[in-house]
Formats: C-alpha cells, structure tokens, sequence
C-alpha cells in the first residue's frame, strides 16, 4: 500500500475531501502474516473483510495486477457494494494460466512432492509458488464462469506488458458482461503502469467515473 499508484490515489482522494482505503492482503507488505501460506481465496477475503468493516455504501474499486483479479472477486460477490471498478495491467487467474501453465513436467511434480517450487522472479528474491497457492485459487477462477458487472469497468493495460500481456486484458474485455466495460491500451506501457503518463490516464479514468 507503499506503492506509486497508491500513494497517488490517495492524494487524489484527499486533494477532492474523498475517502480513500488502501491495505496490504496477508503476507504483503505491512501486514503480518506469511506470503507463502496465503492463496487467492485468503487475499479476496481480506478485501472483502476490509470493505465491509471499514467502509459503506457503494465504492469505486482499484486494484493492480493480482488486485484487479481480487476486485473483480469482491465485486462479483457484492454488486451492491460497487460503484465502478478500475483494473490496471489485471490478472485474473494467473496461478492457472501463467503460473501452474508455464510450469515444466519436472516443476509441476515438484510442486505436488515437496508443496512448493522457487521461480526467478524480475521484481527481487525468487518467487515461491505453492502447491495450496495454485490448488486453492481454482476456486475463485473468473474466467471460466460468467462474470457480468452492472457497474462502469474500465481495463487499463500496457502493450509492453510482459508480465500479463495485452491479449489477456482482450480476453477479459471480451469475457466481460455489462452495460459499461472499456479497455484502454497504453502504447509501450509496462506492467508497473506507474509513469507519469499511466498515472495521468488513471486520474483521467477516476475523474470520469466520479
């Protein structure tokens, strides 16, 4: 909750006299807890804890990455406590189709004998795959079952995206169900989406659905 984009909305927020929350999942940055004992299904339930006991009425969700994933969860499960969803560089689903998919034979027995498996990862240590992490996440997919939001959606994703490219944001666009979902592609925009220039389309994308 340290990270650029964050740190920006909430000055955003607090510049227009808006409530902001922001908060790290179990495991993640300021939180207690252990990264490599958690799942998607831990993670959702943070947010969702975390919006129920700590705001009302409908809100306007923002998630990142696995955040867009996650936001895509709580407001599947509580439509009337959204307002408008944004999903920067969102990637739904990737313990299946990034993760356990590019994972070798040798890996992915690996990961059923010992429970974990360890990944170069860009972004610092090697990452820690565990086998709950991939097993317990197939049950929150949101991919593979209809998924349709009656609020304002709006995809905003890099073409330089290595991490989750550009044709993943196309396929949740085209998966997508409801009266108002856009995707905007940012020419040789990264995963971070963290420049001046994302972060301008994000104040842009937040001002409209305001």
């Amino acid at each position: 909750m340290t990270g650029t984009k964050a740190v920006f909305l909430e000055e955003f927020c607090t510049a227009r006299d808006l409530d902001f929350l922001r908060f790290d999942y179990t495991g993640h940055g300021q939180s207690s807890g252990t990264f490599e004992q958690g799942s998607i299904g831990d993670w959702f339930r943070d947010a969702r804890d975390a919006v129920d006991a700590l705001t009302e009425g409908p809100q306007v969700y923002i998630g990142s990455s696995m955040g867009g994933w996650i936001a895509l969860l709580v407001a599947r499960e509580q439509p009337e406590r959204v307002a408008g969803l944004i999903g920067i560089a969102a990637a739904p689903d990737f313990t299946e189709d990034a993760m356990w998919a590019a994972a070798s034979q040798a890996e992915r027995a690996e990961l059923t004998r010992a429970g974990r498996i360890a990944v170069p990862s860009e972004y610092g240590p090697p990452l820690v795959i565990t086998r709950h992490l991939i097993e317990d996440s197939r049950k929150y997919m949101v991919l593979r079952q209809p998924l349709r939001l009656n609020c304002p959606v709006r995809l905003l994703h890099g073409t330089a995206d290595i991490d989750v490219p550009q044709e993943r944001a196309l396929a949740l666009l085209a998966h997508m169900d409801g009266p108002d979902i856009r995707l905007v592609l940012v020419r040789d925009g990264d995963h971070r989406m963290s420049g001046e220039r994302e972060l301008a389309l994000l104040k842009e994308t937040l001002n409209d659905l305001i």
